[in-house]
């Protein structure tokens, strides 16, 4: 697959075969993901793979109270709390692995962490799997509960919860917005 096909092919995707993936498969998307650039090259990242459907359900169930319970303290996140309301509303859409992109805590820790998550996605999408980066979890993940619950490290900070599987129909693209440019010729 060419590069431009991966970017401009690539989307969220948030319907998911049962299909396992497997452990050589998530290797070669966090081997892509090592591949990006990092702020004075400190490569920061750790990564959490999760195919355990138990825990990947357990996860998902308490992240999504938490999310609920920070929309209903925000009143800027009505439309966020609307969706975390639906009983049926599942924050990894069942997909069958998930991937925290972890950085170690520093000033450009978010930033290094998502140019990971960006080579991770775009792997997967050439390796026809889906992805989609789960904002809902972060919350959780960041808490004392979530990092025990993945075994992350102290000196971690969560940033980038990847859901990753085979989709299960084709994700339509969606209209982009003219860039914003301004120009100092």
């Amino acid at each position: 697959m060419e590069l431009r096909d991966a970017i401009y092919g690539r989307r969220a995707t948030r319907s998911f075969l049962k299909t396992a993936i497997t452990r050589t498969t998530i290797m070669s998307l966090i081997d892509a993901a090592i591949q990006a650039p990092s702020a004075m090259n400190d490569q920061p990242w750790h990564f959490v793979a999760i195919r355990n459907a138990a825990l990947l359900g357990d996860i998902a169930a308490a992240a999504k109270a938490y999310a609920l319970k920070m929309s209903a303290e925000n009143h800027h996140a009505a439309r966020l709390h609307d969706v975390l309301m639906l009983d049926d509303y599942q924050i990894f859409y069942d997909a069958p692995a998930l991937v925290v992109i972890s950085a170690r805590a520093n000033i450009w820790a978010t930033e290094d962490a998502a140019l990971a998550a960006q080579n991770l996605m775009l792997a997967a999408y050439d390796a026809g799997l889906g992805s989609c980066w789960i904002g809902f979890a972060q919350g959780w993940l960041g808490t004392q509960e979530g990092r025990s619950a993945i075994g992350l490290p102290d000196e971690y900070v969560p940033i980038a919860p990847i859901v990753v599987g085979y989709p299960s129909a084709p994700v339509p693209s969606v209209p982009r917005r003219p860039a914003r440019v301004i120009w100092l010729d």
